[in-house]
């Protein structure tokens, strides 16, 4: 719920997803659910989008809307469960629907989504996520047995990837995912056992909000006009 500009870092990634058409959204919620449930329930489009007000503020007539065309369920996954878990605990919203794209919600991209979904598709496997290089400022280094360095780069030059936190899944996704199980450690071995996970490697703009660095570089980003994961707006604002 960490703001970047005037809207939480959750609302890009949701408007982010609902430019791509999907616009029902499961909220796994932990700590602060309160929070994130009054967030919404006391919504304000005025912040984010253009309106008139006339009467002396007594009417008000926006000229567009975020949220109006959303379907949120919140849903009390537990103070203390695991990805994995809080995953689990959703699995009755999901209803009828054979896959359903999952988030960690600290990441933002300009990914196109419906690239990825097409390539899910066609790999026909289980589950799938989105490969990137990671963005901090750590080096990798290669030694000897003894120590000594033979090699020392920075990370984003390596060929080291990570999991960005953007994910497809089938239904099937439960069926390797046991009780109090974390989501990429156990069901995620069997997955790479049984050939059914892949990954999608993408080197576009890719970055999460793991430190209040991260935070500033974001805001920076926003402020500057340079928000190039709000894929809602025109090429030409950046």
């Amino acid at each position: 719920m960490v703001n970047i500009g005037y809207r939480p870092i959750i609302w890009h990634l949701m408007k982010y997803y609902a430019h791509y058409g999907h616009k029902e959204f499961i909220l796994c919620l932990g700590y602060k659910a309160d929070f994130v449930k009054n967030y919404f329930l006391n919504y304000n489009e005025c912040l984010s989008n253009d309106f008139v007000l006339s009467s002396g503020g007594k009417e008000i007539q926006m000229l567009n809307s975020d949220i109006q065309d959303w379907k949120i369920t919140f849903v009390d996954t537990g103070l203390h469960s695991n990805i994995g878990q809080r995953l689990k605990a959703v699995e009755k919203h999901i209803g009828d629907d054979e896959m359903f794209l999952a988030n960690y919600s600290d990441g933002l991209t300009n990914l196109p989504l419906d690239h990825y979904i097409d390539n899910f598709i066609r790999q026909d496997k289980v589950a799938s996520f989105v490969s990137v290089k990671p963005t901090q400022t750590f080096h990798v280094i290669s030694t000897k047995e003894d120590g000594l360095v033979t090699s020392i780069q920075h990370v984003t030059s390596s060929d080291t990837r990570i999991n960005g936190g953007f994910f497809a899944f089938k239904k099937d996704i439960f069926r390797y995912l046991g009780q109090g199980e974390e989501l990429v450690l156990e069901p995620f071995q069997r997955l790479i056992e049984k050939e059914e996970l892949v990954s999608y490697k993408y080197d576009g703009f890719w970055t999460c909000m793991d430190t209040f660095k991260d935070k500033q570089n974001l805001d920076d980003m926003y402020s500057q006009g340079r928000a190039v994961w709000e894929v809602w707006k025109t090429p030409e604002t950046y």
